[in-house]
């Protein structure tokens, strides 16, 4: 098992940290002496993982705050009450919901839970951020971004909807903003790093979450047939770029290019899809515009 080095005098927010691989993370990173910021839309099951996590390690702080990616009022309201911040985790996600759903704010559910939220809450953290002495952002992507194709034309899949593209697009805008995010806090001497990390295929409630969202209860059909791993494995190369200092800036982390489980270890080459460099300052305006956010304009 990974062992995250000391996170003692860091404090960390981690989102989606209620169950899955976030929770499995933020529990790792607060056993490491981290404070931690659940940062969850349920702020009762929030709670509960609390409990849970403190029971195995009392002496951990651990604290949780309201978060809905998929409400960018919520994302300004938590980015508000935020007044100090080491380590963002952008982890929480949704995937393939049975049909077209979209955000309060009317995206695309996939589209606007995954990246523009995610965005939007960099960008609103990034001045409390840039005061820390080694701030940084890592940000769980999929292996499914190799398949992803960025949409410009109609990123919010209003035509020809497909939920399993719809969530590859989301991810790979995911990548994409974790590299352009490096390339930016490079160009502008910023002490900033920041990484990204796709957990292989990890068994958590993602796989059925998204699935039922109109109260149904449909199994992913994938368990039988794939390989898979549980959370303790499948954090830690979200763990290790959001801890380690050997991860690198604006490096991806996972098992390998291709695999779906096995130990942590940097992929050398990211998706094709994400080394298009004519896409990534047409997607990071996109949601500048649909967020109504900006980079600071200094550190």
């Amino acid at each position: 098992m990974y062992i995250v080095p000391d996170q003692s005098g860091r404090r960390v927010v981690v989102t989606g940290s209620n169950s899955g691989t976030g929770r499995e993370a933020a529990e790792r990173l607060a056993g490491a002496g981290a404070e931690v910021v659940l940062a969850v839309r349920s702020v009762e099951k929030g709670e509960a993982a609390r409990a849970d996590m403190i029971s195995r390690h009392p002496s951990a702080q651990i604290e949780v705050r309201a978060l809905d990616l998929a409400d960018l009022a919520s994302v300004r309201r938590f980015a508000g009450g935020i007044d100090r911040v080491d380590t963002l985790v952008n982890n929480a996600g949704v995937m393939v919901p049975p049909t077209r759903m979209t955000t309060a704010d009317g995206f695309e559910l996939q589209f606007g839970t995954n990246f523009l939220g995610p965005f939007a809450l960099t960008l609103l953290l990034l001045p409390t951020l840039l005061r820390s002495e080694k701030p940084r952002v890592a940000t769980m992507s999929s292996g499914t971004a190799n398949f992803g194709r960025i949409r410009l034309d109609d990123p919010q899949w209003q035509t020809g909807y497909s939920a399993s593209r719809a969530y590859a697009q989301s991810k790979l805008a995911d990548l994409l903003f974790a590299t352009s995010l490096a390339q930016i806090s490079d160009e502008r001497g910023w002490a900033l790093r920041s990484t990204a990390a796709h957990p292989g295929y990890t068994r958590t409630n993602l796989q059925t979450a998204g699935r039922n969202l109109d109260g149904g209860n449909r199994a992913p059909v994938e368990r039988t047939l794939l390989p898979s791993q549980g959370v303790e494995q499948g954090a830690e190369p979200l763990l290790f770029a959001a801890a380690d200092d050997a991860a690198e800036q604006g490096a991806y982390y996972g098992p390998s290019r291709w695999a779906l489980t096995g130990p942590t270890k940097r992929i050398a080459r990211l998706p094709r899809s994400a080394r298009r460099d004519g896409v990534r300052e047409p997607l990071w305006q996109l949601a500048e515009r649909l967020t109504d956010t900006r980079l600071p304009e200094t550190a």
